[in-house]
């Protein structure tokens, strides 16, 4: 496996200039915390180009969606000059990361590490520029550290400081156990940080421990702390734990076009919203306004078009549809007109259901559909101006026209 890959051109992205306020501002968005963004700015006003990095340990074969957040935002640096390191974290890997952990991962074996990296370098492009992006894998210089420099690199942490961190806290305090080695996981990829000499590290809310170890080791080292990003995690398929291939609520980029619209196709109305708040640039309000089941064929459409192409996200929507829409709904089912409601209280006006309790008990059951799609979430309240075929089990049917209400 080589030990990096280096940009192939340097060629400036940036049509025209770009104030470090009016770059601040642009990258501030969809993040949650900058630490800090003075420090940001100043970096910005200094240098014309920094030394941007995010590092991913190939743990599994394929990138998801849950990292194309921190992938987009490394474009965004990309996009305006900025020197973008993505670090596979392939020493890292066989350790395994702690974070938001419960007990000792499973180590990966040398093998498995290199497999899943190999994939990481050529997935990763479906999003940054091919020609301006700089990958290392930590290996480089993590296995090459003697056994003095590695308890140097100890010797710059505290067993206390570390046992802050709330997942070691925890697992300290209900008698679990904890390797060395896992104490040592931040300060390796805080190093990695001091080798690269970042300007600035992205990584999720999860990852905030480790982030902060490299503006620690880098003072330690010598040299001017980096500034730290973090951005949302995506939830998974699930909807309830992050996006994760070890969980198996992952949609992963690589995954065939029909894969990717019917796990989209699958994720709650709720989880719908939140997905094209992190993954698009759509306004929510007129999503909201949408029907949601075109909304979301629309979002999972956009999905399979930007890791795919357009005809294979027409492809895969017209293969959903042939597969999933019924046609037996009756046509003389009855019609009513509801105001915005939830759906739980519109299958009880309707008369479709008995109570709110009968209701909800027949959405937790997948017994209830909203033109072909099983409802999950019995507080969504569906857009009004539209017509909707709602079906509870086999035999309860309405078209219900959801009015706009007044002004």
């Amino acid at each position: 496996m080589p030990n990096s890959m280096k940009p192939t051109s340097k060629k400036n992205q940036v049509k025209t200039p770009v104030s470090p306020r009016e770059q601040l501002e642009l990258l501030s968005r969809g993040v949650v915390e900058i630490i800090q963004s003075e420090e940001l700015e100043s970096k910005l006003g200094a240098k014309k180009s920094l030394v941007v990095k995010a590092g991913f340990d190939p743990t599994a074969p394929d990138l998801h969606l849950g990292h194309t957040l921190l992938l987009n935002k490394l474009k965004q640096f990309q996009d305006l000059g900025h020197h973008v390191i993505f670090v596979i974290g392939d020493f890292t890997a066989m350790i395994g990361d702690p974070s938001g952990v419960s007990e000792t991962r499973k180590p990966l074996n040398r093998e498995q590490v290199r497999q899943n990296a190999e994939t990481y370098k050529h997935q990763v492009f479906k999003i940054l520029d091919k020609g301006l992006t700089e990958i290392k894998f930590n290996s480089e210089w993590l296995s090459t550290m003697s056994v003095m420099e590695f308890a140097e690199l100890g010797s710059k942490q505290t067993v206390a400081r570390v046992l802050e961190r709330d997942d070691f806290k925890n697992r300290f305090n209900e008698g679990k156990d904890i390797t060395i080695l896992e104490f040592y996981y931040p300060l390796m990829q805080g190093y990695d940080s001091v080798k690269l000499r970042a300007d600035v590290e992205l990584g999720g809310t999860d990852q905030k421990f480790n982030l902060l170890m490299g503006r620690t080791l880098q003072r330690r080292y010598g040299q001017e702390s980096q500034v730290v990003m973090t951005l949302p995690i995506l939830e998974g398929t699930d909807g309830v734990r992050k996006m994760s291939k070890s969980f198996g609520n992952y949609i992963g980029i690589q995954e065939i076009p029909s894969e990717i619209f019917g796990k989209v196709m699958s994720i709650s109305d709720a989880m719908m919203i939140r997905y094209y708040e992190l993954l698009t640039v759509h306004d929510l309000s007129s999503v909201r306004s949408m029907h949601p089941m075109e909304a979301k064929k629309r979002l999972a459409g956009e999905i399979v078009a930007r890791f795919h192409s357009k005809e294979a996200a027409e492809s895969a929507r017209r293969d959903f549809e042939a597969k999933f829409t019924r046609s037996e709904f009756p046509e003389d089912a009855r019609e009513i007109v509801v105001q915005p409601s939830p759906i739980i209280a519109i299958l009880t006006e309707a008369k479709l259901c008995n109570s709110r309790s009968d209701a909800r008990r027949m959405i937790k059951q997948g017994a209830v559909e909203l033109d072909g799609e099983v409802i999950k979430d019995a507080e969504w309240i569906i857009a009004p101006g539209h017509t909707y075929k709602i079906r509870v089990g086999k035999t309860r049917f309405a078209r219900v026209r959801v009015d706009r209400g007044r002004d």
